[in-house]
């Protein structure tokens, strides 16, 4: 195991945060629940936001920037959305600091109070709506499709590095329809686009369904969500896609002329996932030795280290290995070539298995001699003597095995830790003694809902899209239940 690092099945929160820290991923800042996400860790950000950004643009949609700062009125508009974040807002209240009577201080002037505060946007909808509403005249103005990146403040209080933190880093889509059945089939489309994306990139089988009516988006009709499940058994929601009807279109009077001149308000969607995908990225994937990423967001494909006594056998193995460097990168693969000489082989070897590089190359003395090299899979930690000749086609091929080798570990791993329950005892056991997600049934109400929640701490995640219909008994009331939920304790 690596130095300093605990094992999950000793200290699982101990694990991740040291996890984070050593493999150079973000640290804390001196401003309380905020992060600094460091180069390697923003490398992989940056491969998430360049793939989702891509699909995007694929599926219509265009990139916009809008205002940090939202007027307080703004938020008033929509009764349910300003309840849902009002206790997670950051308030502007002044514009100007003076110095103090001491001449060194700053303090806030008393004087540059502003007239209306302004709030640090918690998400997008209230200060882009009131935007759509100039830009919205016709029917031919439709369908709107916009993406903003952005980052976004809520208020946490007990933070975790990327799951939870105060500042952080997303994407938020906004769009608005002449006509609610397109609305809804936006809101499904780009549910599907982040479940491609978790499952075909971040290796990292979902859950796709409906959120419940008291986890709903606050302003929104419904919400689409897909629901991952984590090494220690804790579900994580990784992605949500909301259709919010005609409730900001109304609060911002929104409207379009149809193609008969009649005068209808539009339909909305919004949707985005955020860093809290890294967080995800590390607790479905790593092990004790540290951060195991998917080749296909890995910022380093493959890692050459060279094993040399003297500079004569060091430039020996250079030659080898940026022939190998080279090979490689024609097949669109990224490589670093270790060469420093500050560092010892056994130090590099750690660094990028702490790291999670996917495959890690060795090359030494006997290596020249035989025409060979040790390849080192991250995912298996498996070792294996490849030729020179030839290497480069062979390196794809296991960069590709490995992307498929950690989706399939992930997908067995949820599979042997998805529990359907017909009672509440067996639901309790389970949730003790086992965890994961469970399938049960719920008698539809949010008070069965709230009161199983305060007993066990879990939560319905979703109500799956596959949820067959299957009359049984609600676990806590006994009463009729159409189909089974799932539940689990999350993040």
């Amino acid at each position: 195991m690596a130095k300093g690092l605990p094992k999950r099945a000793e200290d699982f929160s101990g694990w991740y945060n040291e996890l984070v820290t050593k493999a150079d991923l973000a640290e804390h800042s001196d401003v309380r629940g905020s992060m600094v996400i460091k180069p390697y860790g923003y490398a992989i950000w940056e491969n998430m936001k360049s793939i989702l950004d891509a699909q995007f643009k694929a599926t219509g949609h265009q990139n916009a920037y809008f205002p940090l700062f939202i007027p307080k009125s703004y938020l008033s508009k929509e009764a349910a959305h300003v309840e849902g974040f009002a206790k997670e807002c950051a308030v502007v209240t002044h514009y100007r600091l003076k110095t103090g009577e001491d001449g060194k201080s700053v303090v806030v002037d008393p004087e540059a109070k502003l007239e209306e505060e302004l709030i640090v946007r918690p998400t997008s909808e209230t200060i882009i709506w009131n935007s759509f509403k100039n830009w919205i005249q016709s029917y031919r103005d439709l369908p709107l499709l916009i993406n903003q990146w952005a980052n976004v403040v809520r208020w946490e209080m007990r933070t975790r590095l990327f799951l939870r933190t105060a500042e952080f880093l997303w994407q938020e889509g906004h769009t608005a329809h002449a006509t609610k059945e397109e609305a809804i089939a936006e809101s499904e489309k780009m549910l599907e686009v982040y479940a491609d994306f978790a499952e075909q990139y971040m290796a990292m089988p979902v859950v796709k369904g409906w959120k419940t009516e008291s986890e709903r988006f606050a302003g929104a009709n419904e919400t689409y969500c897909i629901e991952a499940l984590m090494q220690d058994g804790k579900a994580l929601q990784a992605g949500t896609s909301h259709f919010l009807g005609q409730n900001f279109a109304k609060a911002f009077d929104v409207k379009f002329s149809d193609a008969n001149g009649k005068q209808e308000h539009v339909w909305a969607t919004s949707w985005g996932v955020s860093t809290r995908l890294m967080g995800a990225l590390i607790l479905t994937h790593s092990d004790d030795f540290g951060l195991v990423l998917p080749p296909k967001l890995a910022p380093i494909h493959v890692a050459i280290v060279p094993i040399y006594k003297g500079e004569e056998q060091l430039a020996q193995i250079s030659e080898v290995a940026h022939k190998i460097k080279a090979e490689l990168q024609e097949l669109g693969i990224i490589v670093k070539f270790d060469d420093d000489t500050k560092r010892k082989p056994g130090w590099k070897f750690a660094e990028y298995e702490m790291k999670g590089v996917p495959v890690r190359i060795a090359i030494g003395p006997k290596d020249l001699e035989n025409g060979t090299v040790e390849v080192a899979r991250r995912d298996n930690l498996s070792k294996t003597g490849y030729s020179q000749e030839g290497i480069a086609p062979k390196i794809k091929e296991l960069l590709d095995e490995i992307q498929a080798n950690l989706l399939e570990r992930a997908m067995k791993f949820r599979t042997d830790n998805t529990t359907e329950v017909e009672s509440f005892e067996e639901f309790k056991q389970v949730l003790e003694n086992k965890g994961g997600f469970i399938l049960a049934h719920w008698d539809g109400t949010a008070e069965t809902e709230e009161k199983i929640k305060q007993e066990t701490k879990a939560t319905i995640r979703c109500i799956p899209y596959d949820s067959v219909e299957e009359e049984g008994t609600c676990i806590y009331t006994g009463k009729k239940s159409a189909k089974k939920v799932l539940f689990a304790k999350a993040y």
